[in-house]
């Protein structure tokens, strides 16, 4: 077979292009091949993913770690109620509530009692368990998320006043009053810590999947350089002493693979 372009009025031969019918075919699958690896690597290693209906995005999986801690909260609040609905039984009917002091020092008698052989016997089985899943990793501690499937606490509650700009204003400002804690955004470990008249207390934490957040304009810091930190834990208070300050606000960046990016995108202040 033969494929020819001509000119359409001299009809001359520009170009041509001899090929088999197995030729034709091979080339087909080959593009073919072609496009389904392209469009593997766009859904598998670009955001483009999260377009996907039911795959969780970053808001989903935020949702679910408050869900979480809504439900413990609750869970804690029925044992306050069911041990209160037990002690007001005790007293209508005459016998001695019962005291949580006791009931501390009784699951510390039972937990005790446990066979020390069995318990060891137990932590070896754990440890050869979790050492053939690290020889292979496939722990979750090892696994390196991109930013959008991650699930960011808020620094501190308030209102951004000043937005992110990459270009004048690579950051972003959000107001609350002084004094109040500021949070580690993820599990990390702070990498510096310093103060200035300029910019305050400043603190920034080295995060996993090379994640750095900066916290600016704080008047007293809970941690040191070298600390590793919990999302969600404070690490500093805000104050309005740093003399480049307009009101009290917290002067935050988030930086991702050495670039700054918008925080705004990733977490709900």
């Amino acid at each position: 077979m033969r494929l020819l372009l001509t000119d359409a009025v001299s009809h001359e031969r520009l170009w041509s292009l001899r090929f088999t019918r197995n030729g034709f075919i091979a080339a087909a699958v080959s593009v073919a091949i072609v496009l389904v690896l392209v469009v593997f690597c766009l859904i598998a290693f670009t955001p483009i993913r999260t377009f996907i209906p039911g795959y969780p995005d970053a808001r989903s999986r935020r949702q679910a770690v408050q869900n979480a801690l809504r439900i413990d909260s609750l869970q804690t609040r029925i044992l306050q109620w069911e041990l209160y609905s037990e002690n007001l039984r005790r007293v209508v009917s005459g016998q001695q509530p019962i005291q949580l002091d006791s009931l501390i020092l009784q699951n510390r008698a039972s937990r005790e009692t446990v066979d020390s052989v069995y318990l060891a016997m137990r932590d070896s089985v754990l440890r050869a368990d979790v050492a053939g899943r690290e020889q292979f990793e496939v722990g979750e501690s090892r696994r390196n998320l991109p930013i959008e499937a991650l699930s960011f606490f808020s620094p501190i509650k308030g209102v951004i006043s000043k937005g992110f700009d990459r270009a004048v204003h690579p950051w972003a400002d959000i107001t609350a009053p002084s004094g109040t804690p500021v949070m580690a955004v993820l599990d990390g470990t702070v990498v510096f810590s310093s103060w200035n008249e300029d910019d305050g207390y400043t603190l920034g934490i080295q995060h996993r999947g090379d994640i750095l957040s900066v916290y600016k304009h704080c008047q007293q810091g809970l941690r040191s350089t070298g600390d590793a930190v919990k999302a969600g834990t404070p690490v500093a208070f805000l104050a309005s002493s740093a003399s480049l300050t307009a009101g009290d606000h917290l002067h935050f960046e988030l930086w991702y693979a050495g670039e700054p990016v918008d925080p705004a995108l990733y977490i709900s202040f």
